[in-house]
């Protein structure tokens, strides 16, 4: 009996160990991102994706109103290339879908792309103050956690860190944590985000290891990085890229992120944006070994 019961346990471990890879297979590597907001000249973005030297996670920004189907070829050809996230809906249009919208725009995209999709962004900036009222937001969130936790998919929420750049307080991201996020997702998110643009924030600089150190106690199963970063600014781009992906932050559970919110007009193709060469520079610096694909 103990023999049988041994052999029982260790095959329900490992059946869930494959589903949840984010805690299992990821626990040392670094995710180095970008994102494409639009999906247009595909086979620049595939070769510029495919010529980095570590495998990057590429998120992809699903456009609002627009069927899971007109993805269907880039989530394919992104896949082959790299890593994906796949957020659900970007932060500015969440004000514009009922509950009920977006709770059918979630099962819609994960049934569709749930063995591409590497990562589930169920949440994009969720503590905006342009998203709406906050049980609104978190009721979609909520069930676009939950659609994914039950089918064993790892799930990511990105927030928006606005130290001293609210009009509301209540929009506050540590306050906005407090008051709206419940228990399930504190201990069952697979990664928390950061998104923070300074360009919005006065060029103010985060204590970010005092950011990490924070979001790991409240968020103690998770992995944790930058979610998004970038800026409009030509002369500022390179100096943002070195900065951010060689971020030295000693928190438990970082693992970088980044997600240039530009890469697909800074860095595509890769034969003729030099800044392309910047963000690969970046990270062959941290001397990072590249252990191959961690998808499920």
């Amino acid at each position: 009996m103990k023999k049988k019961t041994f052999v029982l346990l260790f095959l329900l471990v490992s059946l869930f160990a494959s589903h949840h890879t984010g805690i299992f297979s990821q626990t040392s590597r670094m995710v180095y991102g970008v994102t494409i907001d639009a999906v247009n000249n595909l086979n620049s973005i595939v070769a510029s994706l495919a010529h980095h030297s570590y495998r990057m996670t590429t998120r992809i920004v699903f456009d609002e109103w627009q069927p899971a189907t007109n993805y269907a070829v880039a989530v394919n050809r992104i896949d082959s290339v790299s890593n994906i996230m796949g957020e659900i809906l970007d932060s500015y249009y969440v004000k514009d879908y009922s509950i009920q919208q977006y709770k059918d725009r979630s099962d819609e995209y994960i049934t569709a792309f749930g063995g591409k999709v590497d990562i589930w962004e169920i949440g994009n900036e969720v503590n905006g103050e342009w998203l709406g009222p906050r049980d609104s937001v978190m009721a979609k969130i909520f069930y676009a956690f939950t659609r994914a936790e039950k089918m064993n998919y790892v799930t990511a929420m990105t927030l928006y860190y606005n130290h001293n750049c609210w009009s509301n307080p209540r929009h506050e991201m540590f306050r906005w944590i407090h008051e709206n996020v419940n228990q399930k997702m504190k201990y069952g998110l697979d990664y928390v985000f950061v998104s923070y643009y300074e360009d919005d924030c006065n060029n103010y600089q985060p204590n970010w290891q005092q950011v990490f150190d924070s979001l790991h106690v409240i968020f103690p199963n998770s992995k944790l990085g930058i979610g998004e970063c970038g800026t409009s600014y030509s002369n500022r781009k390179e100096e943002y890229i070195n900065r951010y992906y060689s971020m030295n932050i000693t928190s438990k559970g970082f693992i970088g992120g980044y997600f240039w919110w530009y890469y697909k007009q800074d860095c595509v193709p890769w034969t003729t944006k030099p800044l392309w060469q910047v963000l690969e520079n970046a990270i062959v610096g941290t001397n990072v070994v590249d252990d191959g694909d961690w998808r499920r």
